[in-house]
């Protein structure tokens, strides 16, 4: 996915807090300059996460570009780069071409996106809410208005609503017990997942707790919601519309209020969650992963309870990822389950759409269900495992991971991935592969360009202090030095140590091509397309549908997965009627990386497409000649 975000023409990309080969993300020259740089040809700048930085130089020589945001610690008053930076280019350390080189990639993002004509003043604050306050957040200064509170929506309502139940998978539907009528004598709804937080949808900072209906994960990234409608609330008005018999029950645990409502239900809908986020934060002992993929909040036994009661129980699940689902499954009295993802603010209505047939159910999970967690064949590292030394992570698995790992271990799924269920039923059929001619690969030959040095500079120190009549804004980073002689500056013990930098660091020549460069995304033959791909799906039931259609190939060799998805495409088609898939076979998509070229290669072993519904279901197949 990075080589098709740098071919697409990325701007941004950000690099991480982990250690990678015990080198730090944002100081990593073999990711960075190597990797993203030189080997995908990468244009764009690299930012660092939240002080994910730490080093000065060694994080600018490695090809990070911007530190963001700027100091040390947060409001430490200190910083990596700021005046320290200009220390290292005035003394050499840094060259002058490598700051160039930053500031070209910042600014070609920003020409590349339409900022030079096309600008929006700041009209609001991410520190508060509030109208009026402090421009400088921190140092509490130059009050004024901060927050506009523009309504920037639109009609994006409509398309949540939309994306909330295009992306719903149904996994079991007995008898068709989906859809609902709207007209069912009694309609029951279980669970905390159904209602509403009491603290309001933003009562939770970042959405760092699990109270009321699950629409969104916690962490930084997080945004308010203007509003969010429960699964209560929206099911309540369906059945409402059509003078209904309707009651829920949002408590998990009122055992005995669950039972007698469970009893008197024609139909009872039971929501369940379980939740993550960034590891800043706690959520009820889940630092950021969760700790088990059982439901939060005692709902297992929520619909253990009202399953034993109700003959009709209906399971909806709004969860980060895979759960343990075995109990559930082969269940009888559990007619129908349904895996509705982290929707957004129009979850209820969303749901609601997929349980009363206005939208057909036609998206497909993007992982495996395990009987175990076993099953999985890797595991989290919950606690330091090196002493006081980095966390050590050997990723021993390789490329086996979820359906691969499952497919290697013979294991069979509870569902598998890409399994997804629709109120119609489709039939794959004719699959045709054209093989087109292409040039052999080549491997990428040459150098590049010396680094450029663009202006002049000066390396008179006098010109670098701070300005006359400048007022600085207390714990802001600046690029002013506060004395001329650099080592003052700099106010660092070692400063003038030698040896620290890697041979070639600062080597701005002309450099060799690697074989698998050459052009933005890797060497440009690795997307030539070698095969085209076609069959015909028709809906053979009586609703109109959505079908993802799904290609995967077996690259055939001893250590290589059984299969690996490399396409797939959501057809609608109305009953009876076909539609034609169709998909490219690149020659990346055939291609093992070799580690003594340093290049990729397509191995001589047998090769063969298929095309299906889910991993587990490929009625399709035929051998790449």
């Amino acid at each position: 996915p990075f080589a098709d975000a740098v071919r697409a023409g990325v701007g941004a990309i950000m690099c991480s807090y982990n250690q990678i080969n015990n080198s730090y993300g944002c100081e990593n020259s073999q990711m960075l300059n190597k990797l993203l740089k030189r080997e995908l040809d990468y244009q764009g700048f690299v930012l660092s996460d939240w002080q994910a930085q730490h080093s000065g130089v060694g994080s600018a020589l490695a090809g990070m570009d911007m530190s963001m945001p700027g100091d040390v610690l947060f409001n430490s008053d200190t910083s990596y780069w700021g005046a320290n930076l200009t220390v290292a280019i005035l003394n050499g350390t840094i060259p002058q071409w490598r700051l160039d080189d930053m500031v070209t990639r910042i600014l070609a993002a920003w020409y590349y996106v339409g900022r030079d004509s096309s600008q929006v003043p700041i009209n609001f604050d991410s520190w508060t809410r509030d109208t009026f306050g402090y421009q400088n957040f921190v140092a509490e200064q130059n009050y004024g208005l901060i927050n506009e509170h523009v309504d920037v929506r639109a009609e994006h309502s409509a398309l949540i609503r939309q994306i909330g139940s295009a992306s719903t998978v149904l996994l079991k539907n007995n008898n068709s017990a989906l859809p609902l009528t709207g007209r069912e004598k009694f309609t029951a709804v279980f669970g905390n997942d159904a209602g509403s937080n009491p603290l309001g949808p933003n009562g939770c900072p970042d959405r760092g707790c699990d109270n009321g209906t699950l629409a969104m994960g916690w962490g930084s990234g997080t945004a308010d919601f203007p509003y969010l409608i429960t699964p209560d609330t929206a099911i309540q008005n369906e059945v409402i519309r059509n003078d209904g018999v309707y009651q829920s029950i949002t408590d998990n645990f009122a055992g005995e209020q669950i039972a007698d409502l469970a009893s008197q239900a024609s139909v009872a809908v039971v929501f369940v969650n379980a939740d993550a986020g960034e590891g800043f934060i706690n959520v009820d002992g889940n630092k950021g992963d969760r700790n088990n993929l059982t439901f939060w909040q005692g709902g297992d036994v929520l619909v253990q309870n009202v399953s034993a009661i109700c003959n009709n129980t209906i399971l909806v699940m709004h969860t980060v990822g895979p759960v343990l689902l075995s109990n559930y499954t082969e269940n009888p009295n559990i007619t129908a389950i349904l895996w509705a993802g982290l929707p957004g603010q129009q979850s209820g209505n969303s749901i609601a759409d997929i349980l009363y047939g206005r939208v057909n159910p036609g998206a497909k999970i993007p992982f495996t269900f395990g009987a175990t967690r076993e099953d999985y064949g890797t595991d989290l590292l919950y606690s330091p495992n090196n002493g006081s030394g980095a966390p050590q992570v050997s990723f021993t698995e390789g490329n086996f991971i979820d359906y691969r790992a499952f497919d290697r271990a013979g294991l069979t799924p509870v569902y598998e991935f890409g399994f997804g269920l629709s109120y119609t039923t489709f039939n794959y059929s004719d699959l045709r592969v054209s093989k087109l001619n292409v040039s052999t690969y080549t491997p990428t030959t040459g150098l590049t360009p010396a680094a450029p040095t663009l202006g002049n500079s000066s390396n008179d120190t006098s010109q670098y202090q701070f300005p006359s009549n400048f007022t600085a804004v207390p714990l802001y980073i600046y690029p002013y030095l506060n004395a001329s002689d650099l080592e003052t500056a700099a106010n660092d013990t070692n400063y003038g140590v030698e040896g620290f930098v890697p041979a070639g660091a600062q080597d701005g020549s002309p450099q060799p091509l690697l074989p698998a460069g050459g052009a933005p995304g890797g060497n440009a033959q690795l997307y030539d397309v070698i095969y085209q791909v076609r069959a015909t799906i028709t809906n053979t039931g009586s609703l109109p549908g959505d079908e993802v259609v799904q290609l995967y190939v077996s690259l055939g060799g001893e250590y290589d997965p059984q299969i690996v998805l490399r396409n797939f495409e959501r057809l609608s088609i109305q009953p009876g009627s076909t539609a034609t898939f169709t998909a490219d076979i690149t020659r990346r998509d055939l291609s093992n990386w070799d580690t003594n070229a340093q290049n990729w290669m397509m191995s001589s072993s047998p090769k063969t497409v298929y095309v299906g519904s889910s991993s587990r279901t490929l009625p399709l197949s035929a051998p790449l000649s």
